[in-house]
Parts: C-alpha cells; sequence; structure tokens
C-alpha cells in the first residue's frame, strides 16, 4: 500500500506544468471518487451532491442547435434538467419531458453555448483617477461598478468571464453571488489582483493605488522571488481560480509565481511583452495575453509546450483609435494596428492556441456586445470562417479558461450555460447583437434581451 501511495504521489510530481485541455496543474482529479461533486470553478473542491442546482427542467424546441463541436448547425430539441443538459434529439417525441418542464420556443432562432470572454475587469474604474481614491479602495464601490458590468456582459451573451485583475475582495464576491444565484451575470474565474514587480504595469505615473500599501486595489507590486510566491499565496487564499502576473519581473520572480501557482492547482497568464515574455514562456506560464512583440523563438516555444494566447486585438484597435499607447514603461516598442495584426497572425501560423478577449477598459463595456463582435470580425481577417471563429469563442475559450469538461459545447453532460439568437450567428457573427435569451446554470437570467429577475419567492417568517 505504500509502495502504491508513494507511486501515486510521484506519478503527481512528473505532471507536465503546462496545462493544454482538460489537463491541470497538479490536477487532484485522481483521488476523487468518480462520484464526488465539485464545485464548477477552476478550484474544483468537494461540495455537497446537488448544492446550487436548480430545481425544475426546460424543453427547448424547434432549435437551430450551433453545438460549437465542429457539426454544422442542425435541428434539435434539447432537454434541460438540474442545470444540465441531460438530452439532445432532433426533435422532442425522441425523449420523456418531465413533468411540469418549461417549454421554450426557439422556432427561427439559433441556439448555441453561451460566449466566453477570457479578458475582462469588472471592477476598473470608468476613467483613471475619477471619481478619486475614494472609489480606488471602497468596496463597496468595487462591488457596484462590477454588478453593473455583469448585465452589460451576460445581456450580450457572455456567459463565462475571466477576470484579470479587479480590486480586493470585490470579484470574489461578485462571484460567489452569482454563483449562488443571488445576482444575474456571466459566471465569474477570477484572478483577483495582478501581479507586478514595483514599478510594474499598471502601476506607471501612479495612475492607480496599488497593495500591499492599499490592500484592496487592483495592483499587488511584488519584490522578490518570495515576494512573487506570497503574493500567488494571498490570491489563493481569497479564492482565485487563477494568477495573473505582468511585466516587469526578473527570470527567478516569474519561475516562482509560476512554480508556486501550479503547485496550488492554478493556472497562470501573463500580461507581458518582449523579454519579459520571453522569461515568462521559459518559465512556463500557461498563457499570454496581447499581441505584444516576443522573440520568434519564444512564439515556437509556445506553440510546442501548448502556451496559449489570448491575443485581445480590439482593445489595442480602440487605443490607436484614441490616438495611441503612450507614456507608459511597460509599452517600449511601436504598437500599430499592423503590428498587432502581424504578432496574431505569426502566432496562428505557428500553431499556437489562439483565445478571444476582449478587455474593455474604463468605459467601453456600455457598447457591448459591439467589442465582442469586433473581435470575431477580427479573427476572421486573420483567416478563421465565421463558424471557426464562433467555436473560437466558445469550445477554444473554454479549453484556455480549463473548463472544456462543463462548458463551451452544447453535448449531453454539460452545464446548461446557452443563448438564444435571432438570426445565423455561425454564418453571419453581426446576429450576436441580436441576443434573445440567456441560460446560465439551467436559470433563465435574459428574456426578450434584458435581464430577467422573476418575483421573489415569499418564505415563512422564522429566523434561520
Amino acid at each position: 500500500m505504500q509502495t502504491k501511495s508513494l507511486m501515486l504521489m510521484l506519478s503527481f510530481l512528473c505532471l507536465p506544468l503546462v496545462a493544454t485541455g482538460t489537463e491541470k496543474p497538479n490536477d487532484r482529479a485522481a483521488y476523487y471518487q468518480p462520484d464526488t461533486q465539485t464545485t464548477n470553478d477552476l478550484r474544483r473542491v468537494p461540495m455537497p451532491k446537488g448544492f446550487g442546482e436548480p430545481k425544475g427542467a426546460f424543453l427547448i424546441r424547434n432549435a437551430r442547435l450551433f453545438d460549437s463541436t465542429g457539426t454544422p448547425a442542425h435541428p434539435a430539441a434539447i432537454l434541460i434538467e438540474g442545470g444540465h443538459i441531460t438530452q439532445i434529439a432532433a426533435n422532442e417525441t425522441a425523449f420523456a419531458i418531465p413533468k411540469g418542464a418549461q417549454v421554450l420556443d426557439a422556432a427561427g432562432k439559433t441556439v448555441m453555448p453561451g460566449l466566453i470572454d477570457l479578458h475582462t475587469h469588472m471592477t476598473y474604474l470608468e476613467k483613471p483617477g475619477l471619481p478619486g481614491p475614494l472609489s480606488e479602495e471602497s468596496q463597496s464601490d468595487a462591488a457596484l461598478r462590477g454588478m453593473e458590468r455583469m448585465r452589460y456582459f451576460v445581456e450580450s451573451g457572455i456567459t463565462s468571464v475571466r477576470d484579470v485583475g479587479s480590486h480586493g475582495m470585490a470579484p470574489y464576491q461578485l462571484k460567489l453571488w452569482q454563483y449562488l444565484g443571488r445576482i444575474p451575470g456571466p459566471r465569474m474565474f477570477v484572478a483577483g489582483q495582478l501581479i507586478v514587480g514595483t514599478g510594474g504595469h499598471g502601476t506607471e505615473s501612479f495612475t492607480f493605488r496599488t497593495a500591499p500599501e492599499y490592500p484592496e486595489s487592483q495592483v499587488y507590486e511584488a519584490n522578490g522571488a518570495d515576494g512573487f510566491r506570497a503574493a500567488v499565496r494571498l490570491q489563493f487564499k481569497r479564492g482565485a481560480d487563477l494568477i495573473k502576473l505582468a511585466s516587469h519581473f526578473n527570470a527567478e520572480e516569474v519561475k516562482a509565481a509560476v512554480d508556486e501557482a501550479h503547485m496550488l492547482g492554478l493556472r497562470v497568464t501573463v500580461d507581458s511583452e518582449t523579454i519579459f515574455t520571453d522569461m515568462a514562456v521559459a518559465a512556463g506560464v500557461d498563457c499570454v495575453e496581447h499581441p505584444l512583440p516576443r522573440a520568434d523563438e519564444t512564439v515556437r516555444l509556445m506553440a510546442e509546450h501548448g502556451i496559449c494566447a489570448d491575443v485581445t486585438l480590439v482593445p489595442y484597435q480602440y487605443i490607436q483609435d484614441s490616438g495611441g499607447y503612450f507614456f507608459s514603461t511597460s509599452r517600449r516598442f511601436t504598437l500599430t494596428n499592423d503590428s498587432t495584426f502581424a504578432m496574431a497572425k505569426k502566432m496562428k501560423d505557428a500553431g499556437v492556441k489562439l483565445g478571444i478577449g476582449t478587455d474593455v477598459f474604463y468605459g467601453l463595456y456600455k457598447s457591448l456586445p459591439q467589442p465582442y463582435i469586433q473581435e470575431l470580425h477580427n479573427f476572421e481577417q486573420l483567416g478563421y470562417s465565421s463558424s471557426e471563429a464562433l467555436i473560437t469563442a466558445t469550445r477554444t475559450n473554454s479549453e484556455i479558461l480549463g473548463m472544456d469538461d462543463r462548458l463551451g459545447t452544447l453535448e449531453v453532460g454539460k452545464l446548461a450555460d446557452l443563448i438564444f439568437v435571432d438570426g445565423q450567428p455561425d454564418q453571419r457573427v453581426d446576429d450576436l447583437g441580436k441576443v434573445d435569451l440567456v441560460i446560465i446554470n439551467g436559470v433563465v437570467v435574459v428574456r426578450e434581451g434584458r435581464i430577467y429577475v422573476p418575483r421573489h419567492v415569499q418564505e415563512k417568517a422564522r429566523i434561520q
């Protein structure tokens, strides 16, 4: 028995650090029995059976189903029970319909997996320095900003977001309240604070207050390998699903952060450029944000080791439209629309897995879903078909996120996160501007294109 346990432990130590597809850093799955229920996030901790699952069932009929598996859109009926997709057939006559199931008629609409946005900041200030230091430090203000943004995302058909840098504890609370069904919005997969070396990205010109001096800030400045490890542990303690680093750092610091995160079972993504991306890839990060300069050899290594790229072309288009990205020590290179597309094309041609994120900063969330649709058009410009861009926005994004066993495609057994689109977005991505209905975790959260909150259920007055 001791020998068997030792071999099992050694097998974990020999797992690859880079996590691709369903592979996860230091995966604990082998320690769970098959019927163990875990949280529907990247931490995968045990929970009671049925926890958080809604009661009741939905029958979706007359759907034009685009399931993101690579199969062309086809007629289908879909049965949802307890937050999961339990049956799919050409029509509802193929399966027994539970008594009391609600019927949703999708005639004339495409039913598809909910969109995923890999790069968001749900508590971002609308303008640097405004309305001032109070908003930078106020967790209530940060949570309210996040709640407002959640509406814009979910009404746009975005059912999951990867929050890669927000203020203090606010993103964790937003995630929890959404998870419990107490506020409407997309699923949130949270990195917590952005971890940088002192003077790194996000701290230039003293634009934002930073931790640890201001603990509830969006950016955490760390120093030394031990300092980076401590910053990772703090985010893990708070409830992080992944870790987000940004340049600058040195090779020892980024390696320490990656090692610590992977030991804890968390993926690492990095906002970096030039030599810092070279260091991060050598350290074994799982994803690189943005289409910024890096060595050709680094691009090759990304493809070889399965390191993904969330290219975020659209925010740089907005930056170019506003005049350019200036006075930043973490952007010391020429930045143009041609340069960002050239880097994205170089990664695509090398075989790097590309994902879709918007990074809508300041008040740009108010223009959703247009930034997301524009990013899909950017992928078409890179050579993707409309349906391939949609598969990237759903299935591939779920792989990069690490949730492809539960999200990203509409298949039996997956979580019921799906959208109704008035049109055929796999043929015309602009049709994503006409999202009619959104279901998350088997619950309708958007009807007729706007947040739907049913009347509360009156409970008997009692002290819990």
